[in-house]
């Protein structure tokens, strides 16, 4: 893979005759922002009818609850996907690493999982600008928000999809769809913001390296974009589209490693760490109780989330605390206390000790998925897989 990005788009993607144009923020207005265009991307194969059906995908997409209303609020977690550093740029970071042409370098971070060290390599995807400009942009907050949309309306029936045969999973929606979904949770975006996303998603890559530095994952973020309809697609909110997920997300679809958990909780947080330590306690913390709290270092989030890449400790240490805090706010947690305090010369924060304790709703939560895992496993080995 090459680390140059300044590569154009290639030459093969669709002319503005073959895919759609976002329609106009108000009718009757026209900008160049509103004339972006949502490209398609990898393979066009439309998911057989079978793939809406399969066992494994109905576990995905059943929840332990006992409403509509509580159903809605829930989503799943993912298996490693979901511990990447992935999102782990700030728009003002990625503005100051951008040269004077538009280009980004390959962007390197590592991080620890399951007590071994990994390394991802994103190359940035090269988007038509307003200005008819390109411009390279990595995957960031807002494409977090659009990815973790796309997988909460996978969990719909008829809209999520899982290929065992050819090991593919994704999901089928419109931009009207995804735009409600998103304003539904707390982030509004205009049909331009999202398409600027889903073009990012589409053609950033991400190359994932084990621990002895040989790759085992180089793809896109999603795979596949395409639309299902090119005769109604242009102008069209409601039309159709398909994304493919990571081929993680379907290794977790697959061996039933992902978790339910309240995803509409967790949209709800401002912050994109906040969101990120929800997402983490929700996968991990799985004996979630009042007398056992979860505990955690500082040094610890700083290399797993990427998102507090401060000179000063102390700036990372108000960022995370004030994660904390909404974390205490939205009732993901009840308090947060200091273990250890290490100091260095001069009173210098080496590291601190994090002792978290969960709200009687998180703790609710974490019971539900327990028990939506454990059934689900059950029903496999019932049917023999």
């Amino acid at each position: 893979m090459s680390s140059d990005s300044r590569k154009k788009m290639p030459k093969n993607l669709p002319t503005q005759k073959e895919t759609s144009r976002t329609p106009p923020e108000k009718p009757g207005k026209s900008s160049k922002k509103s004339m972006v265009l949502l490209k398609e991307k990898g393979d066009i194969n439309l998911p057989s009818s079978n793939a809406f059906k399969s066992d494994q995908l109905d576990l995905f997409q059943t929840f332990l609850c006992n409403t509509h209303d509580e159903k809605d609020k829930l989503s799943n977690t993912i298996e490693l996907w979901d511990s990447l550093p992935k999102f782990a740029i700030s728009q003002q970071a990625m503005n100051g690493l951008r040269t004077k042409e538009g280009f980004l370098p390959r962007l390197e971070k590592t991080f620890v999982y399951r007590h071994k060290e990994y390394k991802i390599r994103v190359t940035p995807a090269i988007i038509d600008s307003e200005d008819d400009i390109d411009k390279a942009y990595y995957p960031s907050a807002n494409e977090e928000l659009v990815e973790d949309a796309l997988r909460k309306i996978a969990s719909e029936q008829q809209r999520g999809f899982f290929d065992k045969p050819e090991f593919k999973s994704g999901v089928v929606f419109s931009l009207h769809l995804l735009r409600t979904e998103l304003k539904k949770r707390g982030h509004s975006r205009s049909y331009y913001e999202i398409v600027k996303s889903l073009n990012i998603l589409s053609g950033s890559h991400i190359e994932i390296l084990l621990p002895d530095g040989k790759g085992f994952a180089k793809t896109n973020y999603l795979p596949s974009l395409a639309a299902v309809s090119k005769e109604q697609i242009k102008d069209d909110p409601t039309a159709k589209w398909v994304a493919h997920f990571h081929p993680l997300v379907t290794q977790s679809i697959d061996s039933l490693s992902f978790r339910q958990f309240n995803y509409h909780q967790m949209m709800s947080h401002s912050t994109q760490l906040a969101r990120w330590i929800h997402k983490k306690l929700s996968h991990n913390y799985t004996n979630a109780s009042y007398t056992v709290p979860y505990q955690i270092w500082l040094s610890t989030i700083r290399r797993d989330s990427g998102l507090l890449e401060y000179k000063r400790t102390n700036d990372a240490v108000r960022k995370f605390e004030d994660a904390l805090a909404e974390l205490i706010n939205n009732h993901a947690l009840t308090a947060f206390s200091k273990l250890e305090d290490i100091r260095g010369e001069k009173n210098k924060i080496l590291d601190i000790k994090y002792s978290l304790s969960p709200h009687p709703e998180f703790v609710k939560d974490v019971k539900a998925a327990n028990k939506r895992q454990k059934d689900s496993k059950d029903k496999t080995e019932q049917q023999g897989q």
